[in-house]
């Protein structure tokens, strides 16, 4: 079948702390938006938002994150602390122009363009997140915890909740990284699976991972698994396939490495990293992890938002690959509406 042709640009910003490979779609003087990818993604990951707002006149830019694709990947676990990440996209904004963007994130991309956001106010326009609402106290485990739903996750069973994985991550990192690493084809295939109604009201698999020794339990590798060509086309998924290849995962998993360094950074943020410009938050109501509808995890951010839209969708975890012209349509009505 004849195949559209990518009105993707690739290129590699370079500073001297750091390389960036970004994807870019739009006129180089349009109005900029940046999308910031999450665990385990890369910026290509974008695709479909990228190609509809850059068609529509805006600048669009989606980076591999620090650790990821063809950016530089460190070997110190501390490399992967939120203010290192933030700072990346600080230098990159510069070598963008500098002028104020909308930013976009998902999963772990949320936290780090809110972040931005608090620390570095005037180059934010506009803030969406996607997945993972935002918290003044940081995405780390200790401002977590005290968020957890325990009427679905009664604390003698899973005291973790559902960020047991979380947890699984900090006490058997190496057994992790081997496990995702055994067959990364297969890993990723098993990862990226659509959104499921019936999980809603369930104890999410995510926090299993301690009990069962891991995200594939005895077996130590994930089960032969054919990719969801809906959620990636199938290039797409084979430039994933390659990017993890190159790095494996112990650089995406050491983003989850940096609790104590990520509190601390959060709380020298201005005015108690209080958001004063408008913020988007996309809600995927079949998220088992990071729903906001039938828990508490969204309302940090209620109390540190000025300017709160909520969005929800009928989706699981991988929200931009799974609705990705819902998404784009979402985002496109907040710009309209907050004149953007």
């Amino acid at each position: 079948m004849w195949a559209k042709p990518s009105t993707l640009t690739v290129r590699t910003f370079n500073s001297p702390r750091h390389a960036t490979r970004y994807w870019e779609a739009g006129p180089v003087d349009g109005p900029l938006m940046i999308f910031v990818h999450g665990w385990p993604e890369i910026g290509l990951m974008w695709r479909a938002q990228l190609e509809a707002f850059g068609s529509e006149g805006w600048r669009c830019v989606a980076p591999d994150m620090r650790g990821y694709g063809g950016s530089s990947a460190p070997s110190a676990s501390e490399a992967y602390a939120l203010n290192e990440i933030v700072d990346d996209m600080v230098e990159l904004h510069d070598h963008l122009g500098a002028r104020p963007a909308i930013w976009v994130g998902h999963d772990l991309g949320s936290p780090v363009v809110a972040a931005l956001a608090a620390h570095h106010a005037t180059r934010s326009r506009g803030t969406v997140l996607v997945s993972v609402p935002y918290s003044p106290e940081s995405f780390a485990l200790p401002s977590l915890l005290p968020l957890v739903d325990r009427h679905l996750f009664r604390g003698d069973q899973y005291p973790d909740g559902q960020w047991d994985y979380y947890r699984f991550y900090l006490t058997h990192f190496d057994q992790t990284v081997a496990d995702f690493n055994a067959d990364i084809p297969a890993t990723l295939a098993a990862i990226y699976r659509p959104g499921n109604p019936a999980s809603v009201g369930q104890v999410y698999r995510s926090a299993l991972v301690s009990r069962n020794v891991g995200w594939f339990g005895s077996a130590h590798r994930a089960p032969a698994t054919p990719p969801d060509p809906t959620l990636w086309p199938a290039a797409d998924f084979d430039a994933l396939v390659e990017a993890f290849r190159a790095t494996g995962f112990r650089p995406a998993n050491a983003w989850y490495l940096n609790d104590t360094a990520n509190i601390s950074y959060a709380h020298a943020a201005p005015d108690g990293g209080c958001l004063r410009q408008p913020v988007l938050f996309v809600n995927g109501e079949f998220d088992g992890i990071c729903d906001i509808t039938r828990s508490r995890l969204g309302d940090p951010m209620r109390r540190a938002c000025q300017d709160l839209s909520v969005a929800n969708l009928p989706v699981g975890h991988w929200l931009p690959l799974e609705r990705k012209n819902e998404l784009v349509e979402a985002i496109r009505s907040w710009l309209k509406t907050k004149e953007l």
